[in-house]
């Protein structure tokens, strides 16, 4: 007796669970394209991780594998705890360098649904100075509800990313952080909102950096900011579609 649990097998797992899968599969290969799309990623750098539904699995980006070779198939899927489970990938398909720091944000913040990670320029350039973006911008209030904050150093290999995007998101209502010397981590509902998030995030990095240059950006006063993302997160957009009456 080794101690050791059998590992999961998807094709064991029950139907809906593999539909899941198959589903998370597909929109996160999709979403890797977002990323090259609005040029956040060079290289392999950067991966999309998206939670199963109904399942404590989750799936990311295979590690090192060139974005125009990624298709659903390829996709590795994983327990919370970061391990791979027996997906039909081949077994030297490796998850993420980030699988564990995606695994730690899933099991403690029950909420999130989608993780991204890139190294985008400009958001990238503000963690290298390990200083947070500034709320400056009603497109800042709308999405970030204040400042980028910047989260702590730590090495990749463990859960000490994971731990540092915790400690820092929960105090704040970004969905975004800048891990010091690193980069930014987003997370949302699902994978596309942090993918939005990680859009948004280089996208406001770099108008405030360019504002810079021309002098002092001007702040917006916190009763603004909280107005303006009460507005954007409940009010703006489309709302539900109305239930047709059934008569």
């Amino acid at each position: 007796m080794t101690g050791q649990t059998a590992p999961i097998v998807l094709a064991d797992l029950p139907a809906q669970v593999r539909t899941a899968v198959g589903q998370a599969r597909e929109r996160v290969a999709a979403l890797h394209a977002e990323l090259t799309r609005y040029q956040l990623v060079v290289w392999t750098a950067g991966n999309v991780s998206e939670r199963v539904a109904g399942a404590d699995l989750f799936v990311i980006k295979p590690s090192g594998v060139s974005y125009d070779e990624l298709t659903p198939e390829s996709m590795v899927v994983c327990t919370l705890d970061g391990t791979k489970i027996e997906d039909g990938t081949p077994a030297h398909l490796k998850p993420s360098s980030d699988t564990a720091a995606h695994a730690y944000v899933y099991r403690h913040l029950s909420d999130v649904g989608g993780v991204v990670h890139t190294h985008s320029t400009y958001a990238t350039a503000w963690a290298a100075r390990g200083e947070p973006v500034p709320c400056v911008l009603t497109m800042m209030a709308d999405e970030f509800g204040g400042e980028i904050p910047i989260g702590p150093f730590a090495l990749i290999g463990d859960d000490s990313i994971g731990r540092g995007i915790v400690e820092t998101l929960r105090e704040s209502r970004s969905p975004a952080v800048l891990m010091r010397n690193h980069g930014p981590f987003t997370v949302g509902a699902d994978a596309r909102a942090a993918v939005k998030a990680a859009v948004m995030c280089e996208e406001v990095a770099r108008t405030v950096h360019i504002s810079r240059q021309l002098g002092d950006p001007l702040p917006i006063a916190q009763t603004d900011i909280d107005s303006l993302y009460d507005r954007y997160q409940n009010v703006y957009g489309q709302g539900p579609a109305p239930e047709e009456d059934p008569a």
